[in-house]
């Protein structure tokens, strides 16, 4: 735990560079050489919103912690991934940020929807008091399912992004059940059935057009986590290939999950390596200038990413796409029933377009047929001790 104390300045002369290899480099859906490419891709992962563990923020609650170092990094790396959810809906995947260059309002309105400070959408206050409904004390370690069901209540209150998040449990994405949460029809033509939309709303697909709201149907962009265990302690090789076809989808927001009590966002993959930005480094928290100005060059990884073997992957990660269209969706759905045609690939979740008639509640996690062992695992895997370590058998 050396590294988790170490500042910023310190760390950016501890990671490797990308190594020289013929394999593509794929961040969150764009393929990438390393030959000719550098450049873009290390634009491309310090654009990302990175958020670390940070000290001497408000007290989350009035009363209780002033940093998150040490219990934060599963809440951090979920802030990253519906940070990721956030830029692609409000400046588009080809967003670039640039040290010292002017960004646009849209940009310090993501950024603020996360600072630390308890009127923020999406603040370590927000995630870790609304966790507390989900049976998580303050500054308890939270699991990639748990960081995903308090992300999901809070979007509700975020009404700027409108976002439909769907937790896709049992390892089953139901097709039904997106469209149910994502379509609203348009009632009646004319301007005045709907004036409270926002001009920028998409309907199917298509910018805002008063012609076209005769039984129209509002597509609200989605964001679909799906918690999954991918082995019982380690992570089963069979799920390897499906993994990475994750990151080179278009809609993908990358996966959350590390090795045990180490949470880390994955963003992509060279080779065998998975590439993530780490939260477990602490920076004191920022505070908005006298002009209201957001100093944010700390919330930009500026060195190379992190690696690691995809094999170290602890085998209970998110795995997050941002659908912002109906037609993203189709696409999505289309390239889930080809990746399942791939040899050697194992799906990780199953693709149906209903309920199927065993389920009996979609909230209900059952990781197996005794759901003893299910509430087990959870606190297995979800247990609050910094050191705990899972040994392979």
């Amino acid at each position: 735990f050396f590294l988790a104390t170490l500042t910023y300045d310190t760390l950016r002369f501890e990671y490797e560079d990308f190594p020289e290899t013929k394999e593509p480099v794929w961040i969150l859906g764009r393929k990438y050489s390393v030959f000719t490419e550098k450049e873009e891709i290390l634009l491309d992962v310090t654009s990302r919103l990175w958020f670390t563990y940070r000290k001497n923020f408000p007290a989350i609650g009035g009363t209780g912690p002033t940093s998150d170092t040490g219990w934060g990094c599963m809440l951090r790396c979920g802030q990253m991934i519906f940070a990721q959810a956030l830029v692609c809906r409000h400046l588009g995947r080809d967003w670039r940020w640039i040290k010292g260059k002017r960004q646009m309002d849209n940009y310090f309105n993501v950024l603020n929807a996360f600072i630390d400070k308890k009127d923020s959408y999406y603040s370590i206050h927000q995630i870790a008091q609304m966790g507390v409904g989900e049976g998580k004390s303050i500054g308890q370690w939270y699991g990639p399912n748990t960081v995903a069901q308090v992300l999901k209540k809070l979007a509700t209150f975020d009404t700027w992004s409108s976002l439909a998040v769907h937790i896709a449990m049992d390892n089953t994405v139901v097709m039904e059940e997106i469209r149910r949460l994502c379509q609203s029809v348009v009632p009646g033509a004319g301007a005045a059935a709907c004036p409270a939309l926002e001009p920028d709303v998409l309907y199917n697909g298509c910018p805002e057009d008063v012609g076209l709201r005769e039984r129209l149907t509002l597509w609200k962009p989605l964001v679909l986590l799906i918690p999954l265990r991918l082995g019982l302690t380690e992570i089963n090789e069979a799920y390897i290939e499906t993994l990475k076809h994750c990151f080179m989808m278009p809609q993908s927001l990358g996966v959350i999950g590390g090795k045990p009590n180490s949470a880390h966002y994955f963003i992509g993959y060279v080779g065998e390596e998975l590439i993530y930005l780490d939260p477990h480094t602490t920076q004191p928290a920022v505070e908005p200038s006298d002009s209201g100005c957001l100093p944010d060059e700390s919330f930009h990884c500026q060195h190379p990413p992190c690696r690691m073997s995809i094999a170290e992957l602890d085998p209970s990660i998110a795995v997050g796409f941002f659908c912002n269209t109906e037609a993203d969706f189709n696409d999505w759905c289309q390239q889930i029933k080809k990746l399942s045609l791939v040899r050697g690939a194992l799906p990780m979740f199953e693709l149906v377009e209903r309920q199927p008639s065993h389920f009996s509640n979609p909230d209900v996690l059952n990781l197996t047929p005794d759901s003893s062992d299910a509430d087990r695992l959870e606190r297995f895997f979800d247990s609050e001790d910094e050191d705990f370590e899972i040994l392979s058998l």
